[in-house]
């Protein structure tokens, strides 16, 4: 496993992580058990970063966490976890303090290595009062580090504006470039640590489907195959397959297999070309599957990606992708 600093908290963590998004309701069932052995099976791999938040599953993915955490041992294991915005998308001082709470129980944790605000709204990212609270919660220790979850670019870089915030993650995949075109030159300048998050664009990037039915209901993606990008998750559902249209992504995916090593699968072909990018510190695919979470950790361990393919990827993007996603987020 490859490690990598994140950003000015000088916390090393693995270059693959493990997202914990898909033991909420919207992905389907998954037993406790199943994701507890997820957890496990990363650390068996060497990540040692498990990104989660208080809205996954209401709080089932940290209790989660805090459990193998309890049985396995927390030397070196660095889990940043989200505060839910309040009703208005914004971020009061009571609701942090309330969702750090929420979160150290969960954890079983005195301090929360990360706490990222959880994609507010925009007008959250010009409300200086909130990161002042950041600042002082640090100075209490009650996390010890700040950053944000944001959908927009343009949130990312108000962001990095406040001193408190050392991390930021997005979404970049090969279905999203703006980010480094638009964000990641100047992270890397001011030492602000990347996580990417969605990088296998809901499954699509792992070539694990081709229609509706491969989704059960209540599955946000099958509202996004049915109902067209609007009706995923996410601001203006950007969240479901990366704002992709369902049936726009399925031709991209198949521009790009001609490029994938055969030693590859398309989901470590698609996190190799994320690690390609020096600026992200970590990507967190989120599985419950031990095989899927292995392999994903073993993307690391590949070569970089030739020139041509990078080549490649963007001419897909351009072709298929830039119209549907570049302006948006």
């Amino acid at each position: 496993m490859e490690y990598r600093t994140l950003g000015s908290t000088e916390v090393d963590v693995s270059a693959v992580g493990l997202g914990t998004w898909n033991v909420g309701p919207s992905w389907g069932d998954v037993s406790d058990e199943q994701a507890r052995d997820a957890i496990r099976t990363a650390l068996d791999a060497d990540v040692n970063l498990i990104d989660t938040a208080e809205v996954y599953g209401d709080g089932r993915a940290e209790r989660l966490i805090g459990e193998v955490l309890d049985e396995r041992g927390r030397d070196g294991v660095f889990v940043p976890t989200k505060a839910a915005p309040d009703e208005d998308g914004g971020h009061s001082g009571a609701g942090l303090r309330e969702s750090i709470d929420g979160s150290k129980e969960r954890l079983g944790v005195e301090t929360v290595d990360l706490l990222q605000l959880h994609c507010p709204e925009t007008q959250a990212f010009y409300d200086p009062s909130t990161f002042e609270t950041l600042e002082e919660l640090q100075e209490e220790g009650e996390i010890a580090h700040a950053g944000v979850s944001v959908e927009k670019v343009e949130e990312a870089d108000k962001a990095i504006e406040y001193p408190v915030v050392e991390t930021v993650q997005l979404i970049f995949n090969p279905f999203r470039h703006r980010p480094a075109e638009r964000f990641f030159e100047r992270a890397a300048a001011e030492d602000v640590g990347i996580i990417v998050r969605v990088p296998l664009a809901s499954g699509l990037l792992a070539d694990a489907f081709d229609s509706s039915e491969d989704f059960e209901e209540g599955d946000h993606r099958k509202s996004a195959t049915e109902g067209g990008v609007d009706a995923g998750i996410g601001r203006a559902g950007g969240e479901t397959f990366a704002g992709v249209p369902f049936e726009t992504g399925l031709d991209a995916v198949a521009d790009l297999r001609p490029y994938v090593p055969e030693e590859m699968s398309m989901a470590q072909f698609t996190l190799r070309w994320i690690l390609d990018h020096d600026a992200v510190s970590t990507v967190i695919p989120g599985s419950t599957t031990p095989d899927h979470v292995e392999a994903n950790a073993a993307a690391a361990d590949f070569p970089e990606l030739s020139h041509e393919t990078h080549g490649a990827v963007r001419d897909s993007y351009e072709e298929h992708l830039y119209e549907h996603v570049h302006h948006r987020w």
